[in-house]
């Protein structure tokens, strides 16, 4: 997808807020959401996100300010899902954004008509952006799978296929929620250790896995694999993911068949979904060391090497409960980056399909958890204290080996360099709650 005026870092908004430099929200980025007014009895609606506001996509089209195919892809914003917009195709995901990156430059002739249709972020609440059917997580952090592997296979981390193909597993999209959420702490079997038979019993082991998350605008026909040159013309955007663990519950079940319980219980999503025309000018080579499997070649492409990875800055914090008392901000577990992944989304989705199976309208994929090299960039608890073994110290003076009740987990994504206006992915945070009192 080539740069465009909607990508031109001179470009200023008549919204004050969205020029900051370090604003999530500039109108280089013009993310899309599902929304409402808060406390009112408002349907959900579409919206963009620019600076410390939404436009309301549903009051724009009722201005009759845009023609043509935006006003067509405008139209399929109003409802209370994306999923009609998303299943459009890049031309009118494409044409939409220049239409609101016109309308909200500085020097637009409907600057003061479109003022009405914003809406301070202060005052709404989010719902998913699309209706979900499946969601399938990947595992495409080599640094990830070496760390977790090493914890469990010392001579041997990286099991066989891993350099070959890229590993996922189907989740469950029921327990999807967006940022906000709160969970009970989930229960399942445990065997403690020196026990002769399992218990039923809370999680003591519950952990967060920082990922992004790939929605899917156009779909494929059963038994038409999607090419890797054509991959990226069926996904939408990227948002933040949690796609938390249980990690004591996985221990016990996840033989022969793999999670189940220790992941079904929640997956977090941050509201804003960036599209992959914003992120265009954070494209960077995709690499593969020349002593590693080169993909097989219906996971590789010219352009994939040229351009295939996508430069996207992830942190995780940590805020608990006395330090929300206290005031105090939350702490940074963990700083890494999507460049870092061992597959790209293309990949993810090429491979996805190469079997015939049919990818639909606002399908969810993970991922995996991202982790940097360095110890310290690890994407989980799981890693970052060795198993357990290695305790975080909190700016509280706490500890952690793993999240305890009342644990506020969050995440934040952003893209920047030299040259470029810097564009976020805003934040996902969800926040556990006591288990269940049967489970206890």
């Amino acid at each position: 997808m080539p740069l465009n005026a909607t990508h031109d870092p001179a470009l200023k908004s008549w919204l004050e807020s969205a020029n900051d430099a370090q604003a999530d929200f500039p109108i280089q980025n013009l993310p899309f959401a599902v929304f409402r007014r808060r406390g009112r009895s408002q349907a959900w609606r579409g919206g963009i996100a620019i600076g410390d506001c939404v436009l309301d996509l549903a009051e724009l089209h009722t201005l009759r300010l845009v023609q043509g195919t935006a006003a067509d892809a405008l139209a399929a914003c109003t409802g209370s899902t994306l999923n009609g917009f998303m299943a459009l195709g890049g031309e009118a995901w494409s044409a939409l954004r220049a239409a609101a990156s016109e309308l909200l430059r500085t020097g637009a002739d409907q600057a003061s008509t479109v003022r009405a249709a914003l809406v301070p972020q202060s005052e709404v609440e989010y719902t998913l952006p699309a209706c979900i059917g499946d969601f399938t997580d990947f595992y495409s952090s080599i640094h990830h799978a070496t760390r977790v592997g090493r914890l469990f296979r010392p001579d041997n981390p990286l099991l066989p296929n891993y350099k070959w193909v890229p590993i996922a597993y189907h989740g469950r999209t029921s327990s999807i929620g967006v940022s906000g959420q709160c969970f009970s702490r989930p229960a399942g079997q445990l065997m403690p250790s020196g026990a002769s038979q399992p218990q039923l019993l809370p999680t003591r082991r519950l952990d967060y896995e920082l990922e992004l998350g790939i929605l899917i605008g156009p779909g494929n026909r059963a038994g038409c694999p999607i090419p890797i040159e054509d991959a990226e013309k069926h996904i939408f955007g990227l948002c933040l993911l949690n796609d938390w663990s249980a990690r004591d519950i996985q221990a016990w079940e996840y033989q022969p068949l793999g999670p189940f319980l220790a992941k079904n219980f929640a997956t977090t999503l941050s509201p804003w979904i960036v599209t992959l025309e914003a992120l265009e000018p954070f494209r960077v080579p995709w690499t593969r060391s020349a002593q590693d499997p080169q993909p097989l070649p219906y996971l590789d492409a010219r352009e994939l090497r040229n351009r295939g990875a996508v430069d996207i800055q992830l942190e995780a914090y940590l805020e608990s409960e006395q330090m929300r008392a206290a005031g105090a901000p939350a702490h940074r577990l963990s700083h890494s980056t999507f460049q870092s992944a061992y597959w790209t989304v293309a990949q993810m989705l090429a491979h996805h399909t190469i079997n015939g199976c049919n990818l639909r309208t606002g399908d969810l994929l993970g991922t995996g958890t991202q982790s940097g090299p360095e110890g310290g960039q690890g994407g989980s608890l799981l890693e970052l204290t060795a198993g357990g073994q290695q305790p975080v110290v909190l700016a509280s003076g706490e500890t952690r080996t793993f999240i305890a009740d009342g644990d506020r987990v969050s995440f934040r994504g952003w893209c920047e360099k030299p040259g470029c206006v810097r564009i976020g992915l805003g934040e996902v945070a969800a926040t556990v709650l006591p288990a269940n009192q049967k489970a206890k």
